[in-house]
């Protein structure tokens, strides 16, 4: 009764934590114009565990399957007898019972090389990969949306972000104005971007190495940084704008997900809320 009573009593305290809390809105000039109450999925605890099993889950929903051919390696006729007084037979010469193709003969002696078998050059795999091997990964719903919510409560604070290797701005963070939305040319949002203090982190993910290994041709030859998030209401200008931009995403605040939010699975991503978007999330209750 004492842990039923002392649990409820916790989420009121961590529910009046979160109506508390403020961010101030930021226009395009970078001057304060007010201030916005963040709805309770701000408040979530920090899962790390549960935000790498759910984006996990989320990359093998893209994951091909693949498989060898079901022919492979079995292409060689390898039919070798045993019998004592066959013509083609193995029967005699004190060899092991290895599938043997005939490269060669000279009348009753014939030049036999190992075919077929796994154990063999050329032949066939023990246990090749299955076409109908299911990668797709399963995840709870409340896991899922419990995710999102501790991702998101992981965006607000500047030590995880710091920690994940972006350079946020010194007044991070903050709520964008809803101005932002109608941006609708890449040197404007690059203009207000660097009004915004965001010089050093355009620096950073303008950078992009190229790849070690085979990937560089097989259609990734270049690796690129993660940059900031920018969740906005609605998607319509803004995304052409920001298209040309490598390493940022926009989103709408109804599709978000654990990855966009934490790639690799590691919270603390850079991230601009508008403040439409903050209020569609608490009105719609949104991933609770």
């Amino acid at each position: 009764m004492y842990l039923k009573h002392h649990r409820y009593h916790t989420q009121a305290q961590n529910q009046n934590k979160a109506d508390k809390m403020k961010l101030p809105i930021i226009d395009t000039t970078n001057t304060k114009i007010g201030e916005i109450r963040l709805p309770p999925q701000f408040n979530e605890e920090y899962r790390p565990d549960l935000i790498q099993r759910v984006v996990l889950a989320i990359q093998s929903h893209r994951r091909q399957p693949y498989a060898a051919s079901k022919g492979a390696g079995k292409r060689a006729s390898a039919k070798l007898s045993r019998r004592r007084r066959d013509y083609r037979t193995s029967y005699g010469y004190g060899i092991s019972r290895v599938p043997r193709k005939i490269m060669t003969r000279r009348g009753t002696r014939m030049n036999w090389v190992g075919a077929f078998a796994p154990g063999t050059v050329g032949g066939r795999r023990a246990h090749p990969p299955k076409a109908e091997k299911i990668w797709w990964k399963k995840i709870n719903d409340k896991e899922r949306k419990k995710s999102i919510r501790s991702a998101i409560a992981a965006t607000i604070s500047k030590e995880f972000v710091t920690q994940r290797g972006h350079f946020a701005p010194y007044n991070y963070p903050f709520v964008l104005d809803n101005k932002f939305e109608l941006l609708d040319k890449t040197k404007k949002v690059v203009d207000v971007l660097k009004k915004l203090g965001m010089e050093a982190e355009l620096e950073r993910i303008e950078n992009r190495n190229i790849r070690a290994g085979k990937g560089k041709s097989r259609g990734r030859k270049y690796k690129q940084k993660v940059g900031p998030l920018i969740i906005v209401a609605k998607t319509d200008k803004l995304n052409s704008a920001v298209a040309n931009i490598s390493g940022i995403d926009v989103v709408e605040v109804k599709n978000l997900n654990t990855e966009l939010l934490a790639p690799s699975g590691k919270p603390g991503r850079l991230t601009f809320w508008t403040s439409d978007a903050i209020h569609i999330l608490e009105k719609e209750n949104l991933f609770n």
